[in-house]
């Protein structure tokens, strides 16, 4: 009786087409083998180095501030005495290095500085 059923020329073609999509829903075995979307690199802020931070020296003005660090990523319209840089490293969606500076200002001269790395001779606070 089932072969009756496969005798006619459409009921072949549904048949093949339907063996073809089955096909397609089994397991990979290897998982190097699957197909994964690409995911770029993304350097994102102000990549702001150990070397850079120690040429700060309190008593500076924003613009030499902004010669040795570069243009901060955010400065906060109510809080002009703040600029903070933040910098964030990725490759392949995981994050490699991720960076948090804040550099304080008081009478219009640098202050102190605080975050992730901070400039020797400066006052500073930690954060996690």
């Amino acid at each position: 009786m089932l072969m009756s059923v496969f005798a006619s020329p459409p009921a072949r073609v549904l048949a093949c087409l339907l063996l073809v999509s089955l096909a397609g829903c089994g397991t990979w075995s290897n998982p190097v083998a699957r197909i994964t979307p690409y995911k770029i690199d993304i350097q994102q802020g102000n990549r702001v180095t150990q070397d850079m931070l120690d040429r700060l020296k309190p008593g500076m003005t924003p613009a030499q501030v902004r010669f040795i660090l570069g243009t901060p990523l955010v400065v906060d319209p109510f809080r002009d005495n703040r600029w903070d840089y933040v910098y964030i490293d990725q490759r392949r969606g995981r994050t490699l290095e991720q960076r948090r500076i804040s550099v304080m200002f008081e009478d219009g001269v640098l202050k102190g500085v605080e975050g992730d790395v901070v400039a020797a001779g400066m006052k500073t606070e930690a954060r996690p």
